[in-house]
C-alpha cells in the first residue's frame, strides 16, 4: 500500500470517526430508540463513489472497529458491522447495477442499514417483539438516507469539480 493511498484511507476513517462522535453529542428526537442519523455514512458514501470499493469497505470496517474500541463494546459492534456491511453491499451492488442516483443509493442504504440492525438486534435479543419497530426504522432510513445522500451529493459536485 502506498503512501498516498494510506494517508487518504487514515483521513477518511478519522473524518468518520469525527462524525460518528460528534452525532452522538446532538439531541435529535427520532422515535426509535438508538435511531441517528448516520453522520458517518457521508464519508462512506463518498468513498464509494471515489475510492477503489475495497478502500472504501476498508474505512467502513475501520471505523466501525475503532468506534467500539473507544466506548462502544460487543453488543454495538455487532449491530454496527450488521447494518454497516448489509448497507454497504447493497449500496455496491446498486452503484453498480443500476442508473439510482447517489440519493436513492444512499435512502436505500439507510432502510438496508436500519433493517439488518432490526434483525441482529432481534437474534440478540431473541424477541421479535422487536419487529414492531420495523415500520417506523424503515421510514426514519429512508428520511436519514435522503439527508445523507443529499449532503454527500453536494460534497462530491465540489470536490469533483
Amino acid at each position: 500500500m502506498n503512501l498516498h493511498r494510506m494517508t487518504r484511507i487514515a483521513l477518511l476513517t478519522t473524518l468518520s470517526l469525527c462524525l460518528f462522535m460528534l452525532e452522538a453529542f446532538l439531541p435529535l428526537p427520532l422515535p426509535v430508540p438508538g435511531a441517528k442519523l448516520g453522520l458517518a455514512a457521508i464519508v462512506t458514501l463518498i468513498a464509494l463513489y471515489l475510492l477503489p470499493m475495497h478502500d472504501a469497505a476498508l474505512i467502513l470496517m475501520l471505523r466501525i472497529l475503532l468506534s467500539s474500541f473507544f466506548g462502544g463494546g460487543i453488543a454495538p459492534m455487532l449491530y454496527s458491522l450488521a447494518g454497516g456491511l448489509t448497507s454497504f453491499a447493497g449500496m455496491a451492488l446498486l452503484k453498480r447495477h443500476t442508473r439510482l442516483s447517489i440519493i436513492g443509493i444512499s435512502t436505500a442504504g439507510a432502510f438496508l442499514h436500519n433493517i439488518a440492525q432490526l434483525i441482529a438486534a432481534v437474534a440478540v435479543m431473541q424477541t421479535t417483539a422487536l419487529f414492531t419497530y420495523a415500520p417506523l426504522l424503515g421510514l426514519v432510513g429512508i428520511a436519514t438516507g435522503i439527508v445523507i445522500g443529499s449532503t454527500a451529493k453536494a460534497i462530491l459536485s465540489k470536490i469533483t469539480r
